[in-house]
């Protein structure tokens, strides 16, 4: 079904045609040239960091940076149960195992329930800045620093919320808040970490070029063409943010007295606008029949096939998995298309 206000779409209104149309010209289509570069410093810049690694994807990002600290088989890696499922691959793919925690009611990890979980065996807490909203981080980095752990920062979601981990990762998807189609970045403000973060991005080629390998790495790297466009996204992060801030004021304001919704705490930065309600599919079906696309809430890693846990009863992350959903956030999203969406969850739930 043709969606009239879809869900996401990204905003391409800067210099992002300007800049690839430059790579194209100069011939610097692959990782080489001054774009990805350019990215990197910039990113870096705009949110305090020492240094940018730019990559192909938010799971390289999250994958990388688990390599870099040295996490492998038989070190296991805090997981927050309410998360999307790359969060807990990114440690399988290195050989360690996820260990999960439940969410608080924000849909953050529940961190005072973080210490239960740590054994011989934790090397890496990884909080999720879940759909925009700041993690206690506080309390995250007091733990890591009582128990010895590194941190890495799962800020797919977050673009604007400044990193506080060893080692925070971006997603630069379509649908989050700045885009270059597919990439992701590392950010740390740890020269060493930086440079491994680096050679394993590239296939830990030696400084001669020699192709001898000495460990298993990745083609993580991201193509100039994709930092063209994330490098133009970048520029109007601050432009970016503060029409989402107006968005999320618009739904809180239009839905505050809803009978039966269920708003969600603050977001520091708006990726997508979260709510709960009871009656989940019968909205969904409606809001779909007005050209209106919605999104669920992400399903707990321990309900995951490959995480099957069934010793895990009553989770948060269930109960809000069971009646979350989220509606059309994006950055381009008029008032005009956002008053209709606001106009029909009221008329189905008999506030109009």
């Amino acid at each position: 079904m043709p969606f009239t206000i879809p869900v996401s779409r990204p905003s391409l209104d800067g210099r992002e045609l300007e800049y690839v149309t430059r790579t194209i010209g100069d011939g610097w289509i692959s990782s080489q040239g001054p774009y990805v570069r350019r990215f990197e410093e910039a990113f870096a810049e705009y949110n305090g960091s020492a240094h940018g690694v730019a990559c192909s994807s938010g799971t390289a990002a999250l994958t990388l940076a688990l390599r870099a600290l040295g996490v492998g088989p038989g070190d296991e890696v805090i997981v927050p149960e309410f998360t999307m499922i790359a969060s807990a691959w990114a440690v399988t793919y290195t050989g360690a195992t996820p260990v999960f925690v439940d969410c608080a009611d924000d849909l953050n990890i529940d961190v005072a329930r973080i210490e239960e979980r740590i054994t011989p065996r934790t090397k890496v807490i990884m909080p999720v800045h879940v759909y925009g909203r700041r993690c206690d981080m506080a309390a995250v980095m007091d733990l890591a620093h009582q128990y010895n752990l590194r941190v890495v920062e799962d800020s797919a979601e977050a673009h604007g919320v400044r990193p506080t981990g060893d080692i925070a990762c971006f997603s630069l998807f379509a649908n989050k808040i700045i885009t270059a189609g597919e990439g992701g970045i590392c950010l740390t403000d740890d020269p060493r970490l930086a440079g491994q973060l680096a050679h394993l991005r590239a296939m830990a080629f030696t400084t001669d070029h020699s192709f001898l390998h000495k460990k298993l790495a990745y083609n993580f790297r991201m193509t100039a063409m994709q930092a063209a466009v994330a490098l133009a996204q970048t520029e109007r992060l601050d432009e970016i943010l503060a029409a989402r801030r107006e968005i999320e004021r618009r739904y809180d304001q239009g839905l505050k007295d809803v009978p039966g919704l269920t708003l969600m705490p603050p977001r520091d930065v708006l990726w997508m606008y979260d709510l709960r309600t009871e009656r989940r599919a019968g909205l969904r079906e409606f809001l779909a029949a007005e050209g209106i696309e919605t999104r669920l809430f992400f399903q707990p890693m321990s309900r995951q096939p490959g995480y099957l846990d069934p010793a895990w009863p009553g989770l948060n992350a269930t109960r809000f998995a069971a009646d979350g959903l989220y509606l059309p956030t994006y950055t381009a999203l008029t008032p005009t298309d956002q008053d209709r969406v606001i106009d029909r969850v009221r008329a189905f739930h008999g506030a109009s």
